[in-house]
């Protein structure tokens, strides 16, 4: 069972680094494809907004069909895109052929969930499905950054995109050869897996989500430009602060968990926004020099990534019936406000400059704070009488 747990990490390892990977070569992208660098922001908000959009739909579609062939064709086509990527040289074509890695991507993210909960005994599925999604994380650590370093040390972007392509190959390789036979799941209808959006409590916390990733993602989609005072223009020296920052965004969400058995949820999401909010309101001053940069980052890192967790926490508790759809939901909600993040960064560039974006992205995160107290209140208003809601407190002792 590990093994194969493993092979499906490292699949979502592929994805999540074709996900991360382009905002550190965007400037690099922008200049070789003769295009502004708020224009070549397109590139990940087409990936992005594919990924997202499509997961359900291809969930839903793709149900019936044998797991391995499943994998195996999402792989090749997200392989497809990024080798178009690599050596394409008109932007047209280059923002079609990020679709296409997207619909890839999309095909085989909810897959892998399902497989982990397939391949684990009731008892161990929680942990299966946290170790294939691990591999998401890892993408921020270790994949985001080792492309930007090859695309830094080669001068050349699309070394980076071959780079993705190639981790796509191996995940592919494994997966053929390592993954066992798979029951297919149940069908359930795309109008079932998106009902729960219905639901005020649903939306008011998915609507968290994207305001506060849409706020950390204006930044983060021009990070190279955002940062260029502290790197003086490295790639390298970029490469290593998002090592920074992809460690602690894995601190971050490996130390939520305890921090919601402790506080609750409310106070773990509320905190994190706040400190998020603040910390990119001080970007224009902190990015202007390396060590205010790097502490600059770790906040970012742990409290953007610290509140996934107890976002997921939220939603689960308030529907427990839906939970898997509405983790599905939760993901792919991270990803439209990827997606529109880049769009809100050009405009942004455009107006006030690269270095004031964190401001910028600032006022959205502050707006997920008012949208996750109405979450809280919707919640507690709509929870039994009977049924202790997140911030409940014990009944004294008779």
């Amino acid at each position: 069972m590990y093994r194969s747990l493993i092979v499906l990490a490292a699949g979502m390892f592929a994805i999540g680094t074709d996900s991360f990977v382009i905002a550190g070569i965007l400037p690099d992208a922008a200049d070789s494809l003769g295009i502004p660098v708020g224009t070549a922001g397109w590139l990940i908000t087409t990936y992005a907004f594919t990924y997202a959009v499509l997961g359900p739909v291809m969930a839903a579609l793709t149900t019936r069909w044998p797991r391995r062939a499943l994998f195996l064709t999402g792989f090749a086509i997200f392989i497809a895109g990024n080798l178009i990527t690599a050596f394409v040289p008109v932007f047209g074509v280059a923002l079609a052929a990020r679709a296409l890695a997207g619909l890839g991507g999309a095909m085989v993210t909810p897959a892998a969930v399902a497989a982990a909960a397939a391949l684990a005994p009731p008892e161990r599925r929680g942990r299966a499905i946290a170790t294939v999604m691990t591999g998401l994380s890892a993408a921020t650590a270790l994949g985001a950054p080792i492309g930007t370093a090859i695309g830094s040390l080669t001068g050349n972007w699309r070394a980076t995109m071959v780079f993705v392509s190639a981790l796509g190959i191996l995940a592919a390789v494994g997966i053929a050869l390592l993954l066992p036979t798979l029951p297919t799941p149940p069908a359930v209808p795309l109008r079932t897996r998106v009902a729960p959006l219905a639901d005020r409590r649903i939306g008011l916390t998915l609507l968290t989500t994207f305001l506060v990733y849409t706020g950390l993602y204006t930044v983060y989609s021009f990070v190279g430009v955002s940062l260029d005072r502290a790197t003086d223009g490295s790639g390298t020296t970029l490469a290593a602060l998002l090592f920074v920052w992809g460690l602690a965004a894995t601190a971050g969400t490996l130390g939520s968990g305890g921090l919601i058995d402790r506080f609750g949820s409310r106070r773990v999401i509320n905190i994190a926004i706040t400190m998020a909010a603040i910390d990119f309101a001080l970007l224009p001053w902190t990015s202007a020099h390396l060590p205010s940069t790097i502490a600059a980052l770790i906040v970012w890192g742990v409290c953007g990534w610290g509140m996934l967790t107890p976002q997921t926490h939220r939603l689960i508790t308030a529907m427990p019936a839906a939970a898997p759809l509405l983790t599905g939901l939760a993901s792919a909600m991270v990803y439209v406000g990827v997606s529109v993040a880049p769009l809100v960064g050009q405009v942004s560039m455009a107006w006030f400059g690269p270095h004031l974006l964190g401001p910028v992205g600032a006022l959205f995160i502050a707006l997920g704070l008012g949208a996750a107290e109405a979450a809280h209140t919707v919640i507690r208003r709509r929870a039994p009488q009977h049924t202790p809601t997140e911030q409940a407190q014990p009944s004294p002792a008779k």
